[in-house]
């Protein structure tokens, strides 16, 4: 059966036109699907009654189903692990911020990137998702949010598991779907895509027209140490890297946030805070300073506060525009790939 989830109103019109149904009922089977969170045909009430089940025995729609749930002591993030039709399994995650309900969404079943300090990774990379199957976590906890409180999603996070610039059409697809008004109709400046810098695509995302947010997962402050946390950089270098950052920012006029994840007497010393300094220098850039969230597979070490602090200060006193990630979820693991590592070691 074709799945229509993750359709946008032109395809859906091409689909329904099979079924002589007129482009208006389109529009309305996109509303059940992505704003009245119909899990099927019958109950979109507003179509003819032989038209829906029609369009029940030939059609799917493929919305994820729970697998788990975890909730955070302070009530402000829910990480959920959600189960397509074919048993793949993703992890999404809430975050009740005081500006809004923020959600960060996976774009592939797990990773190959293979980044040192990630557990998404750890499994290698099942496949990549769908436009759909992105769409479906968040609209899943869209629904969630409308039957606990009345909330919505309010800003949407591309930096679940997952490299979304390796899964580029289908990531583009779902930002462009969840703008459409009969989908949640949020403004492209509420998305932000994090990437670990696939520079050809990065310069391929600057030219969309789209005024996302673009992230860069940085790490390390030059060639030889991002290379040892990072494998990716021995592809795209970090020159390329940057050059690329610099390029989105001078094409978008969007500023670009530097994540740079703090891992104990490895990338948290003077040293590498004096190259970070330099690198940053004159750049429409913010740096987001992320303490590790410790991976027991990594054997890798949290900095001390003093430490931290002290990383942070020497950004401050060169100007460099540096915030520390304030942490939620740790008591439900809520770092990328932890819940969907156990699931698969239960299995």
């Amino acid at each position: 059966m074709k799945d229509i989830f993750g359709m946008r109103l032109e395809e859906l019109q091409q689909v329904l036109a099979d079924f002589g149904l007129p482009k208006f009922r389109a529009r309305q089977v996109a509303e059940w699907l992505y704003v009245r969170g119909a899990a099927s045909f019958e109950e979109m009430t507003n179509l003819p009654k032989k038209a829906r089940a029609e369009l029940g025995a030939a059609l799917s729609i493929g919305r994820p189903r729970l697998r788990a749930r975890l909730d955070s002591v302070d009530g402000c993030t829910t990480k959920f692990l959600l189960e397509f039709a074919d048993g793949t399994a993703v992890e999404s995650v809430l975050m009740r911020q005081p500006y809004g309900n923020s959600i960060c969404v996976s774009t592939q079943a797990g990773c190959n990137m293979g980044c040192v300090f990630c557990a998404s990774t750890l499994h290698g990379m099942a496949r990549n998702l769908t436009v759909g199957e992105i769409t479906g976590q968040a609209v899943y906890i869209n629904d969630m949010l409308k039957d606990e409180d009345g909330g919505k999603v309010d800003t949407v996070v591309i930096m679940g598991s997952g490299e979304p610039l390796m899964n580029y059409d289908n990531v583009l697809g779902f930002i462009r779907l969840l703008h459409e008004d009969y989908a949640l109709g949020l403004g492209y400046r509420n998305f932000t895509l994090s990437t670990s810098g696939i520079v050809p695509n990065m310069y391929r995302l600057a030219e969309e027209g789209l005024p996302i947010s673009l992230s860069l997962s940085l790490h390390a402050p030059n060639d030889e140490l991002r290379s040892k946390i990072m494998p990716i950089n021995r592809k795209y270098h970090l020159p390329e890297v940057m050059a690329a950052a610099k390029n989105y920012a001078e094409v978008t006029k969007r500023r670009v946030t530097y994540e740079y994840i703090l891992i104990d007497q490895l990338n948290d010393n003077e040293k590498e805070a004096e190259e970070l300094a330099v690198l940053m220098k004159g750049q429409l850039a913010s740096v987001n300073l992320i303490p590790i969230n410790p991976v027991k597979e990594r054997n890798l070490l949290r900095p001390s506060l003093a430490r931290i602090e002290a990383f942070e200060n020497y950004l401050k006193n060169r100007h460099i525009n540096v915030t520390v990630r304030k942490e939620m979820g740790t008591d439900i693991q809520a770092a990328c790939g932890q819940l969907r590592n156990k699931h698969l070691q239960d299995n």
